[in-house]
């Protein structure tokens, strides 16, 4: 090859512009945009989380127990590492005090800090002042800092007094800021901030509660040390030890996995600008068949000519990809200056290289895998062969070398993917669909076209002619249902799944799950507890032993060394809550082994999830070793149960034979179901009756829930809008493609007699139908990844929904029409005469 002679004749070629490479340019800068964009976005969250790691975890390290305080040996040994400020979480009921007398009540999220909270930012107090004096106890109060969220649904105000446990607390400031908010998780209720010694008096706290204690550590050496002594130090201790570098792991998590489904979106978006890629560089050369034959004509070797159309399409490339990297790259200071204070992480504003160089790479890539074939296509005909090939196409395919070249790029961007996804499997799924899907559509619209022309002819004109228009040689059929389809099956998907999803959560789960979940009821209060309930007409009433310990070991591995499928991965990340029974529970599936006996008293037995036994790969007889307020409990798995967590009610991961986890301090936790009548008496009288025991409205937490489900869905709707937009930019540009064709049939048929009503008609039922049948394709393969997906990912029946059915077909058909009659209109308009005379 010739590379000096091609680059010479490509740049020439250049001059032209973008001629006949707009769609390929608007898909790849829209793609490029997509990736870049997202993966900026991410890092400037992920930095800033890394950058203020500190003021999130409250620490350089944080100590985590639950039920249990450290012993005199371990505070000590933690205080010669730096020094430390102890906090304590629980779930509590608040009681507004008005007239002496208890009033309107509601869960909240308990925070008992000391005097050297927070050893890192800045807590927010409306009016300023410091969180010590806010908290201060006298002989009769305590100060209080609460969120205006929970002044609001109990109608006080500054000032006012709450009633938390037997304790009286003023509240004399609003909770604006929290710096270490973000680590502390999932919330059910309003925040509350008292002084450590403000919940001593409230009577809260008593062995078994279900308390989780917290030491920050301010201190100069490394986090991996402190981890290293640590376990060392206190092998049994249940540590769960965070730092600075993972403040906020879920948070991390979640925006990364956010990421990898936005970028896989970034990239189906490159995969339909590649059906246009295709579609772009075939219309270019057929533009260029008299030049190319004449090349060749001349001497022109395959290889020069494949090299000089090849450097003209991979500039127009680089010149889209750079433009899609700058827009990406400011998309972070263009959410800044949007939202600014509204982002819910700190984010850290900069230019990153990572994403950038990653959409470059994903845009080249994607480009040269669906421009080289075309090209190697012409390479290989012959020049007699290059006239004819309008009418007579030639199945010339290219040689092997350039078709490993186009395969090469695109294992490139499939391997990229993986690699980069925190999630390969789920990637792997996701570039699978995508693949598949471009080959079933492609498929679908040969087998189209194949049926129309051997349909029988109609004896209705208009008809006859909108059929002939989509099997004519150059009809733009196949790029239409391809490009179109595939984003149109994405996004019929994405609806489909969030509307199963929306469905479990407000329909069904609502009948499934309890009315109420009761927390921290004590082992004395249960017979008294069990009347209070029994007062009412209440149904599906359970009470459980609860307590809360961290599986330490998979036969005898230590959790962290253990081979452990990534979807199992969170049951070992934190504490899980554990039971113990006899018999099994009310409504027990077992899969497999078999429960223990009644009276069944020897080593410890446990019945666990099957699901999560797969990911960690148990078997009946394997062992789990559990560390229970810092003892360590090993047991053999006797049976694994289906444990269903989409029904909202009790339900354990890790079911313990008695004799042992019996004998531990614990407490217990109740479900019960009411008729909406009596509601809100049964909320009365538990929380009036038993002011410790945290009282979880089952209604406000799925409406919470959903609340979440539905921003993150339209998010997921939203982004799914890039591939649409590249589909419809692939749809105008096969349209434009056969703008020709258009204005000579538009000619003829004027001619003969034919009125621009009747021709609109041809062009209305042509598009019309390519569109129909596209949207029909695209929601049935749309049907078909979002049933796999709720069936094979969540285990949950799939829903179908006629809304999104018509969303899909009717929008499949409407966008195809309204472009093409758009672009029509310069066929409709034209004279007749003038284009008779045109040379």
């Amino acid at each position: 090859m010739n590379l000096p002679l091609s680059w010479r004749f490509a740049r020439r070629e250049l001059r032209g512009g973008l001629s006949g490479f707009r769609i390929f340019f608007a898909c790849l800068v829209l793609g490029v945009a997509a990736i870049a964009g997202v993966g900026s976005l991410a890092d400037a969250m992920l930095g800033g989380m890394a950058s203020q790691g500190r003021v999130l975890l409250g620490g350089d390290v944080a100590v985590g127990l639950v039920h249990r305080e450290t012993t005199p040996r371990e505070q000590a040994w933690l205080e010669q590492h730096g020094r430390v400020s102890e906090v304590i979480s629980m779930r509590g009921m608040a009681y507004a005090i008005k007239h002496g007398a208890e009033a309107e009540r509601q869960l909240i999220e308990l925070k008992a800090v000391d005097g050297l909270y927070p050893l890192y930012g800045h807590v927010g107090l409306t009016p300023s002042g410091t969180l010590s004096s806010a908290l201060t106890c006298d002989a009769r109060q305590c100060g209080a800092a609460a969120e205006q969220t929970l002044l609001d649904h109990l109608h006080i105000g500054l000032g006012s007094v709450l009633r938390i446990g037997t304790q009286d607390f003023r509240i004399t400031a609003i909770l604006t800021d929290e710096p270490d908010r973000l680590s502390g998780g999932f919330s059910l209720g309003p925040h509350v901030i008292v002084s450590d010694a403000g919940l001593k008096r409230t009577g809260l706290v008593t062995l078994g509660s279900l308390i989780e204690y917290s030491y920050r550590v301010a201190m100069p050496s490394s986090p991996e040390a402190f981890r290293h002594d640590a376990r060392k130090a206190f092998p049994d201790g249940g540590w769960a030890i965070g730092d600075r570098n993972h403040a906020a792991p879920g948070t991390q998590r979640f925006i990364r996995m956010v990421t990898m489904f936005l970028t896989l979106v970034g990239l189906t978006a490159l995969a339909v600008g590649g059906v246009g890629a295709g579609q772009a560089v075939g219309a270019f050369l057929d533009r260029k068949r008299a030049e190319i034959a004449t090349f060749k004509a001349m001497g022109a070797e395959g290889g020069t000519i494949f090299l000089m159309f090849f450097l003209q399409v991979m500039a127009i490339a680089l010149a889209a990809v750079v433009i899609g990297l700058i827009a990406g790259a400011a998309l972070p200071f263009a959410v800044q200056a949007a939202y600014g204070a509204d982002i819910p992480t700190p984010t850290k504003f900069a230019i990153y290289p990572g994403p950038l160089w990653l959409a470059a790479a994903f845009g080249l890539c994607s480009a040269a895998a669906f421009a080289i074939p075309p090209l190697a296509r012409a390479r290989e005909v012959a020049p007699a062969m290059l006239f004819r090939d309008v009418v007579a196409p030639v199945n010339a395919r290219g040689r092997l070398p350039y078709l490993l070249m186009a395969g090469g790029a695109g294992a490139i961007v499939v391997a990229l993917a993986l690699i980069v996804a925190p999630s390969p499997l789920f990637a792997a799924y996701f570039i699978a669909g995508v693949a598949g899907g471009l080959v079933a559509l492609t498929l679908f619209a040969q087998l189209f076209r194949f049926v129309l022309r051997r349909l029988p002819r109609t004896r209705i004109p208009t008809l006859r002619l909108a059929l002939a228009n989509l099997t004519r040689p150059g009809a733009a059929t196949s790029s239409v249902v391809v490009a179109l389809g595939l984003g149109l099956t994405l996004l019929s998907a994405v609806m489909l799944l969030d509307h199963t999803i929306a469905v479990q959560v407000k329909d069904d789960l609502p009948g499934t799950a309890p009315t109420f979940f009761f927390v921290d009821i004590q082992p004395d209060q249960t017979d008294e507890f069990d009347r209070t309930v029994h007062g009412f007409h209440s149904s599906e009433y359970r009470r459980s032993p609860m307590i809360r310990g961290r599986i330490t070991a998979l036969n005898n591995v230590p959790a962290r060394l253990a081979k452990v499928d990534e979807g199992a991965r969170w049951a070992l990340s934190g504490d899980r809550g554990i039971t113990y029974a006899a018999t099994p529970p009310e409504g027990t599936e077992i899969t497999e082994g078999k429960w223990w006996a009644g009276n069944y008293n020897g080593p410890t037995l446990i019945s666990f999830d099957g699901e999560l036994a797969q990911g960690m790969h148990l078997k009946l007889g394997d062992t789990i070793t559990l560390n229970v307020l810092g003892r360590e409990i090993t047991g053999a798995i006797a049976n694994f149960r289906h444990v269903d967590f989409s029904n909202g009610r009790q339900n354990f991961v890790l079911v313990l034979s008695p004799g042992l986890i019996d004998h531990a301090p614990h407490d217990f936790l109740a479900s019960v179901r009411v008729p909406p009548a009596e509601e809100e008496a049964m909320y009365r009288a538990v929380t009036d009756r038993f002011p410790n025991v945290s009282t979880v409205r089952v209604k406000d937490a799925i409406a919470q829930v959903n609340g979440l489900l539905q921003e993150l869905s339209d998010g997921v709707r939203g982004a799914s809008l890039v591939t649409i937009l590249a589909g419809l930019f692939v749809l105008a540009g096969a349209i434009a493609a056969g703008q020709r064709a258009r204005l000579y049939d538009s000619t003829v048929l004027k001619v003969l007699g034919a009125t621009r009503a009747r021709i609109a008609a041809v062009y209305a039922l042509e598009y019309g139908l390519i569109g129909f049948v596209t949207g029909i394709l695209a929601l049935g393969a749309g049907t078909l990844a979002a049933w796999a997906v709720t069936h094979y990912v969540f285990g949950v029946k799939f829903l179908f929904d006629a809304g999104t059915a018509l969303i899909t077909v009717g929008g499949g058909a409407f966008a195809t029409l309204v472009f093409g009659l758009v672009a029509a209109w310069a066929a409709l308009s034209a004279r007749p005469a003038r284009l008779l005379r045109a040379p």
